[in-house]
């Protein structure tokens, strides 16, 4: 009974997808279309026209039949009679017809369950799985990223300047990952990528950063009402590291296994490295708005590392500078700490 079902729905399907387009003159392709394998198609089509012509026939027999009934003018009851046995003989004869046409339902759904998972007819197994090993191949992508962190500058001397008038500081970053999976089944892959990164610091008590003539950069009282004050930085960065993934493996038949590492539950470690773009001063207040972009003496290249806990395309991560944010003794031994979240566009 689920097979007949099946078939209706089959049958059903491509009638009216055939009338439609024979009425319409449209022959543009839905994505339902393309969602079924035109082996499957073409033998549903096949069968659902020798099914029509069979019916066109024996129902013309069946009108014969019902006009010679006519003619010997029964009364009612015995023309309903032998009319309800007319349809049932034409009936029980479609059917016999119809199931001597021998159409393996069973074959036809096995190929369109393979044509949905690899989204191509195959003839052998050995087709079958060359298409598996090359649909669930070792994964090895670039995708996107952003990313926000929270920023503070640590240090293991004596609170400068600097750390004792520090504000709010954040990192902000978007870029290209690399993720370099070992093999289909390793839960350890390689990653790296390339990243744009800004870095501000804020502070507080009315303090901004300026520099005089040598372009040495200090802390000093702003005149005015404060509204905003911030040096921002941008690096280009690069991480190299590797990655660790608790999803199970998968079993797809024929020998085949894989594991998803862009999904479930994984940790992950790497290094990186930046060189800066540029620094700006941004100051604004009730005297002037200044925008000022030169040397404030924030180191050119950074280095550190990171650590990361993900959950499908959501991570956590903290990360550490092992340089130092400026250069020489400029605020000595300040090194940036992100804690911040990253999503991924896999």
């Amino acid at each position: 009974m689920i097979k007949k079902f099946i078939l209706m729905g089959f049958v059903c399907l491509f009638s009216a997808s055939a009338y439609s387009q024979r009425s319409l003159k449209i022959s543009l392709s839905s994505k339902k279309e393309t969602e079924v394998s035109p082996i499957v198609k073409e033998k549903v089509e096949e069968y659902a026209a020798k099914i029509n012509t069979i019916i066109q026939e024996e129902k013309k027999l069946m009108e014969a039949d019902l006009l010679v009934l006519q003619v010997k003018n029964l009364d009612k009851a015995a023309f309903d009679k032998e009319k309800a046995q007319i349809a049932d003989r034409y009936s029980e004869k479609i059917d016999q017809r119809i199931e001597a046409l021998g159409f393996d339902l069973d074959n036809v759904i096995q190929k369109q369950v393979k044509y949905s998972l690899l989204n191509t007819d195959v003839t052998s197994n050995e087709e079958l799985k060359a298409k598996l090993l090359k649909k669930f191949r070792p994964a090895r992508s670039v995708t996107g990223y952003f990313s926000y962190g929270i920023m503070t500058l640590t240090n293991d001397l004596p609170d400068n300047e600097l750390d004792k008038n520090i504000g709010y500081a954040n990192n902000l970053e978007f870029g290209l990952k690399l993720h370099y999976q070992l093999s289909r089944t390793s839960p350890w892959a390689v990653t790296s990528g390339l990243g744009f990164s800004w870095r501000t610091v804020r502070t507080d008590n009315n303090m901004i950063f300026a520099r005089n003539a040598e372009n040495s950069i200090f802390l000093e009282q702003y005149s005015g009402n404060l509204d905003k004050n911030k040096l921002r930085t941008g690096y280009i960065m690069v991480p190299l590291g590797i990655q660790y993934n608790f999803s199970k493996i998968k079993n797809v038949g024929m020998d085949i296994q894989y594991r998803n590492c862009y999904e479930g539950f994984k940790v992950g470690a790497n290094v990186y490295g930046g060189v800066q773009m540029s620094t700006n001063n941004i100051i604004k207040g009730n005297d002037a708005e200044l925008r000022n972009r030169g040397n404030y003496q924030v180191n050119p290249y950074v280095y550190g590392a990171q650590f990361t806990v993900s959950y499908d395309n959501i991570s956590v991560f903290v990360k550490k500078d092992f340089s130092n944010y400026f250069k020489d003794s400029y605020f000595k031994n300040d090194k940036a700490l992100v804690f911040g979240v990253t999503i991924g566009f896999e």
